[in-house]
């Protein structure tokens, strides 16, 4: 994916900012070129997936700001005029991308997938370059159509005759933090939230946005200097431009949002949002992924008049968004938080609904039923001891068990240890075996311990335990290891490679005898089963990356979200 932010591309012409038509097509040119570069030297998921993407080398290049550069002109987002330039532009873009894309099949040839598909490729096409002549006009500039439309002639005409080297070319993405990298007011095909939002930090405090495309618009509209700073300065001070002195009845609808203000009436209606949608996707090979804002009011029946109207519409993709349904939000019109308020409104619900409660007798409970009972080993008990060595230090676990195999006390001795260290690790050792006695899971201890980080950390003599970031760390993944199943090790991050080892704890008979085992050269390490393991590493962007909140590692981007290698947690959305 991909996106060209819309106010980059204008230029001056007689005092005035226009779209600049030329730079645009150009730079969608270089942008698919880079793209279509970019198909044979990524890394894929799944070798499916990659099949996939060589065969028909799927392209998403969309744009951003839009919404700022309808405000910018001083066209309302929910207006036949900005409805019409929006349709433009996106025509000229995939028209541009795809006559492009066509050019690069009659240098190199094209996607794999084409020969059985030509026809109905060719006919998407011309379906494009049809709707490129119906769409209407009024507010679109004349050399925007015109561009758009000698782009979908050349279309049609190359991949006639040397194909396609993509089979999907555009689509609009969210863009919800790419935007702001590229310094946009507003995301994708949205318009804005509010011309004054608040964003409630993670770490805590609050970072006020403002809207920087409001002084543009208004001398677009003809306000004098004057003018201008007197509605700044009201909109600074109510976070709303509506009741502004000397801003025009007729000129208000420029600058409505998606969020009605705190101190405002006005917002965009639901189905403003579809029209605009609806205007876009003619010439979108792939989907818009834009949200539907719908008042807290809305009933059943208009949401689904929502996905009724977008089907008819031929939209391919609606999500809806109910204001309040989500009790916290990263953006608010308000400085208040959403908690504070939701907290404050529940108050006065119940205070309007207090009802008289009668009075009921406690009985005092003369035995806690619940109170836990520690379940002690027998005197004589089976017991499985463990040699380990973690960045150089060798230390002994040793697990009592139960006569159904579950430990039930641990003890842990480290070789040429200090005083300090020996009645620590005692001490931390008793207190696990005391919650394995009363009934703690083991599930939940090793949830709690593991990926604990200290010194001494390290590479270990385990193989099925590479690294250990600790000794507690090492020791909890090894009873992972012995005394969990796979399923109950994945839930709580133990990513252990196990190496011919079973899971479960086992212990030799007495009858059984040591045998000789025949050196192994490293060689023939190498069998047929290795063999089918796949050897390719792939490259792990790790620039931008978070630390994962289980194990503290650096994690991976994983398409929009991030994974850990370490663990195998996710950012939320993988």
């Amino acid at each position: 994916l991909s996106s060209l932010n819309l106010m980059k591309f204008r230029k001056d012409v007689n005092g005035m900012m226009e779209f600049d038509v030329e730079a645009f097509a150009k730079a969608s040119q270089i942008m698919i070129t880079a793209m279509e570069i970019a198909v044979g030297n990524s890394s894929y998921p799944t070798p499916a997936i990659e099949q996939n993407s060589h065969d028909f080398r799927p392209l998403g290049i969309g744009f951003a700001n839009l919404g700022a550069l309808l405000m910018s002109r001083g066209l309302a987002y929910d207006s036949d005029e900005g409805r019409n330039l929006a349709g433009a532009i996106t025509a000229l873009l995939s028209g541009c991308t795809y006559e492009q894309s066509a050019r690069i099949a009659e240098k190199i040839g094209p996607f794999a997938g084409f020969k059985v598909n030509r026809e109905p490729a060719l006919e998407v096409m011309r379906m494009h370059r049809k709707a490129s002549y119906d769409m209407p006009t009024n507010g679109a500039p004349a050399d925007l159509v015109s561009a758009a439309q000698k782009s979908w002639e050349h279309v049609v005409e190359l991949g006639e005759k040397h194909g396609l080297r993509n089979a999907q070319i555009s689509v609009v993405a969210p863009t919800g933090t790419i935007a702001f990298i590229m310094d946009c007011d507003t995301t994708g095909i949205e318009p804005d939230i509010a011309l004054v939002k608040y964003k409630w930090l993670v770490g805590g405090g609050m970072l006020k946005i403002v809207n920087n495309t409001v002084p543009e618009a208004l001398t677009r509209l003809g306000y004098s200097e004057t003018e201008r700073k007197d509605i700044l300065e009201h909109i600074d001070k109510t976070d709303t431009i509506e009741g502004a002195q000397h801003l025009k009845p007729e000129h208000v609808s420029v600058f409505d949002c998606a969020f009605k203000a705190k101190n405002g009436t006005r917002s965009i209606h639901y189905m403003g949002h579809l029209r605009m949608m609806a205007a876009v996707q003619p010439f979108i090979s792939g989907a818009i992924s834009k949200t539907v804002n719908m008042p807290n009011e809305a009933t059943v029946e208009e949401v689904e008049k929502v996905y009724m109207e977008g089907w008819k519409m031929g939209l391919k993709a609606i999500a809806i968004y109910r204001d309040g349904s989500k009790r916290q939000q990263a953006l608010t019109t308000s400085k208040e938080k959403d908690s504070a308020k939701s907290n404050a409104e529940d108050k006065a619900a119940a205070e309007e609904r207090q009802v008289e409660v009668p009075t009921v007798k406690v009985v005092p409970v003369a035995e806690n039923v619940s109170a836990p009972r520690r379940r002690r080993l027998p005197d004589e008990r089976r017991a499985l001891t463990h040699r380990f060595m973690v960045g150089g230090h060798k230390g002994f676990i040793t697990v009592g068990l139960y006569d159904d195999g579950t430990p039930g006390e641990v003890f842990i001795t480290m070789a040429k240890e200090g005083s300090v260290i020996s009645g620590l690790m005692d001490a931390f050792a008793t207190s696990i075996s005391i919650g394995l006695q009363y009934g703690v899971p083991l599930q939940v201890l090793v949830d709690k311990f593991v990926h604990v980080r200290f010194e001494p950390s390290g590479f270990t003599n385990n193989p099925n335990i590479r690294i250990a970031k600790s000794i507690v760390d090492y020791i909890f993944r090894w009873l992972a290891l012995k005394f969990l199943s796979p399923q109950e090790q994945l839930a709580v991050g133990v990513n252990n490679v196990t190496v011919g080892e079973s899971q479960q704890a086992e212990f030799p008979k007495a009858e059984e005898k040591p045998v000789m085992v025949a050196p192994v050269s490293q060689s023939d390490l190498f069998d047929a089963k290795s063999e089918k393991v796949s050897l390719t590493s792939t490259f792990n962007n790790t620039a931008d990356a978070p630390a994962c909140d289980t194990c503290g590692s650096i994690m991976v981007r994983n398409a929009a979200c991030y994974k850990c290698l370490n663990c195998g947690s996710t950012s939320g959305c993988s």
